[in-house]
């Protein structure tokens, strides 16, 4: 599954399993495939690819959030089913 995302892409995103929702923006700073990662042939069975990210409205202390596209087609971010747009 080839990732749709690109390095710079900005999204919005909302956690599904959070109590009280809340959409979210961020921007893709890397885009990973499973190899990329250094994870082996196995792993191409659940994960298709990794995207790093900026929430925004970026901080001084902005910590990465890691999204996994699982080889479904769900995304999750930390283990969180998580949905995801584009934004233009």
């Amino acid at each position: 599954m080839q990732p749709l995302v690109k390095v710079g892409q900005r999204f919005k995103f909302t956690v599904l399993t959070d109590d009280a929702r809340t959409e979210r923006q961020g921007v893709a700073i890397r885009v990973l495939s499973n190899r990329e990662e250094g994870l082996g042939l196995d792993v191409d069975q659940y994960m298709s690819y990794w995207v790093e990210a900026h929430e925004l409205p970026e901080t001084e202390f902005s910590t990465a959030l890691v999204f996994v596209r699982s080889a479904d087609g769900k995304i999750y971010l930390d283990g969180k089913a998580t949905e995801v747009t584009l934004l233009p």
